[in-house]
């Protein structure tokens, strides 16, 4: 393991919590905060690192195994171009990881936990899923690999990445004017964590916002429309387990239910809230639904199912 290895995995943590620590202390003063919610986020971050030292391994090692060892060419990071190329790179492959793991349930059983927390601040960052090695995140990645960057430095920028996001869950720094839709910002990750059906999937970038602005994901943060943090259906449940695993349950009962291979595979890899039927609770469902409740015509006529 490398020194920045080394540092991203046992010094940074602990300043990190201990960040989050003191917001949480302060915002406490001010305001009723959810200190259980804390315990979990910092359980997941614990045990994470443990699963990090102890099983090394992912379901994408033998991929990224296979793509170091035929890299069409290398690209020594000794200029300026390379390290941006990169850097853009990692943040095109970050992007469409990221709509995978709210657009593709397979990814979403462990990326939901990062967005279980129903108040939105430095805690909630650490919270990101234990079986992220499970369910194949490095898989994004594969392609910089081979194209003939050092699979160590991909990595490693791809936990800076995640580092830089640690600060754009303070809920108290206002708007940052012409950064926004430019930079992943504060105000940008609060509409990417709410749950108001005019948010939803929405601000996918790690540090730039460049290609939700190309691919049509992005949505800035509204005055008129305050963010309500969370799940479309809320975790209430404090027990880490329930939390870490809740998601990964209910998407494999969906699949021993189902009667085709069309319905076996859909609950797995098409979005959360998908039915067979058609009759779902994805996100285009959910808008489609309230599209049609809003064209209704009200009655002026009162009845008694009114009171």
């Amino acid at each position: 393991m490398t020194q920045i290895g080394k540092m991203l995995l046992f010094v940074v943590p602990p300043v990190v919590i201990s960040i989050a620590l003191i917001e949480a202390i302060v915002l406490s003063r001010r305001q009723a905060y959810d200190w259980r919610a804390f315990g979990v986020s910092a359980f997941d971050l614990v045990t994470r690192l443990l699963v990090n030292v102890f099983l090394p391994l992912s379901i994408a090692t033998p991929v990224v195994a296979w793509a170091a060892n035929h890299q069409l060419t290398t690209i020594p990071l000794d200029g300026w171009g390379a390290g941006i190329a990169l850097f853009l790179g990692q943040e095109f492959c970050y992007y469409w990881f990221h709509r995978a793991a709210h657009r593709v349930r397979w990814f979403w059983a462990n990326h939901s936990v990062h967005h279980s927390p129903n108040e939105l601040n430095l805690s909630a960052s650490v919270r990101l899923g234990i079986l992220g090695k499970f369910s194949g995140t490095a898989l994004f990645f594969v392609p910089l690999i081979w194209l003939g960057f050092d699979p160590r430095i991909v990595f490693t920028v791809i936990t800076l990445n995640l580092l830089y996001q640690f600060w754009i869950h303070a809920t108290w720094i206002p708007k940052l004017g012409w950064l926004e839709g430019i930079l992943n910002t504060p105000s940008s990750h609060r509409v990417h964590h709410a749950a108001n059906l005019e948010y939803l999937d929405a601000n996918y970038g790690g540090v730039l916002l460049i290609f939700d602005r190309m691919f049509g994901t992005y949505i800035p943060e509204r005055d008129d429309l305050p963010c309500r943090y969370g799940l479309v259906h809320p975790q209430t449940s404090y027990n880490p387990v329930r939390v870490e695993f809740s998601e990964w349950f209910s998407m494999l009962r969906d699949a021993a239910t189902a009667r085709s291979l069309r319905a076996f595979f859909g609950y797995l890899f098409m979005p959360p809230g998908w039915r067979p039927h058609g009759e779902g609770h994805t996100t285009e469902d959910l808008r489609a639904r309230h599209a049609k409740d809003k064209a209704l015509p009200i009655s002026v006529n009162p009845s008694f199912d009114s009171y």
